[in-house]
């Protein structure tokens, strides 16, 4: 996929290489191929901006934007992207006992019942890493 607006290309580029690391190249050509001319501009917005512009900063690691996503989300009630980004934190190296304290402390400050339903998430997401052959950590 090249971006409709030619200005967005390095940033696209930029953003498809981290988001790739960070949820793996399946799930993301996947996005990719199953874009038609309704969805496209947002796929290229979100790779080129949120994933080029915002994830590819250096400043902080994978790692540690991965585990904000998680509170985030968790804040935000977004279920179906916090299932995807645990699979994400579990790919840049968040640990089981990290995602644990993450939520634990969400809960203080974003109530118990976002607490539960990302415990909840998380365990559906460790059972299916447990049974997957896809690498859990990044490359390179």
């Amino acid at each position: 996929m090249k971006p409709t607006d030619p200005d967005l290309q390095a940033l696209f580029e930029r953003g498809l290489a981290v988001r790739k690391r960070v949820l793996g190249d399946d799930y993301v050509n996947e996005s990719l191929r199953a874009t038609d001319d309704f969805t496209r501009p947002l796929q290229e917005y979100l790779t080129a901006h949120a994933w080029g512009a915002s994830w590819a900063r250096g400043t902080l690691e994978l790692k540690t934007r991965s585990m904000l996503n998680l509170a985030m989300l968790t804040a935000l009630n977004r279920p179906a992207e916090l299932k995807l980004h645990l699979r994400g934190a579990l790919r840049t190296g968040v640990t089981k006992d990290e995602i644990r304290e993450i939520f634990l402390h969400a809960g203080v400050y974003c109530g118990a019942p976002a607490a539960l339903e990302s415990f909840r998430i998380a365990r559906e997401v460790f059972e299916e890493a447990a049974s997957s052959t896809e690498p859990s950590r990044p490359r390179g």
